[in-house]
């Protein structure tokens, strides 16, 4: 049984997925949560395949009693959490006048509703970790647009500027118990859920999961008297 565990969520592919990886490399055991079961299937056989302990629970986060199964079903597995990483995620593009309600309330459910819930239903664990080794840490990704609004995705940035609010008020809450949070705010991911932009932003000049991955990495390693309350990542060139 590993010494150390986590649960990642949106870790079928991409940034998730990445980040599940360096967590498997730094010798955690992982439970790994996403949407679509036949996806997710893959992905945790491939790093199972490389020898990582690791397991999957098909789980839709905007519905509350899935956050809490997939909670309860690491906890049966491995008994505590030392890192939390909040990354499932989704962004609809609208003007004001065309946004719709149900695409709205996604996107309030799982970027920023999941994470509240999220952090309630593993608090116990954070802190048990926290009283233990002062370096439990919980990762939300947040999204460049949570530092700079973008007008036609505009809900998006909302909910990722309220990650980042959340995450600031966590590390006030948590921080002195052991207990750190981190929001990661990347620009364009060379990822599924920019295809949309891929058209003018070609693939190969977008960020890379694997240097969001690597900061986690960094996270992992730094002492319980450094905090790291977010960190940006642009493409060169670009400014704020």
């Amino acid at each position: 049984m590993p010494e150390r565990a986590a649960i990642v969520t949106g870790a079928s592919s991409g940034i998730g997925l990445a980040i599940a990886r360096i967590l498997g490399e730094e010798g955690y055991g992982i439970t790994m949560a996403a949407r679509r079961p036949e996806k997710l299937d893959g992905a945790v056989a491939g790093l199972a395949a490389d020898g990582f302990d690791v397991h999957g629970v098909a789980a839709n986060v905007a519905d509350e009693s899935e956050i809490q199964k997939v909670v309860a079903a690491h906890r049966e597995r491995y008994g505590r959490l030392d890192v939390l990483v909040n990354n499932a995620g989704v962004g609809i593009g609208a003007t004001v006048g065309e946004i719709e309600t149900k695409r709205l309330d996604m996107q309030l459910d799982i970027n920023i509703r999941a994470i509240v819930l999220f952090y309630r239903e593993c608090v116990s664990m954070l802190l048990q970790a926290g009283g233990e080794h002062h370096n439990a840490l919980v990762v939300n990704t947040s999204s460049i647009s949570g530092k700079r609004a973008e007008g036609w995705l505009s809900v998006y940035s909302a909910t990722k500027h309220a990650v980042v609010g959340w995450t600031e008020a966590m590390n006030k809450e948590l921080g002195k118990q052991g207990v750190k949070s981190t929001a990661l705010c990347p620009a364009f991911v060379d990822t599924p859920m920019t295809d949309f932009v891929k058209g003018q932003v070609a693939a190969e000049e977008m960020i890379r999961p694997e240097d969001i991955a690597e900061s986690v990495r960094y996270l992992l390693r730094t002492s319980p008297a450094c905090v790291v309350p977010e960190i940006m990542f642009i493409r060169p060139g670009d400014s704020l």
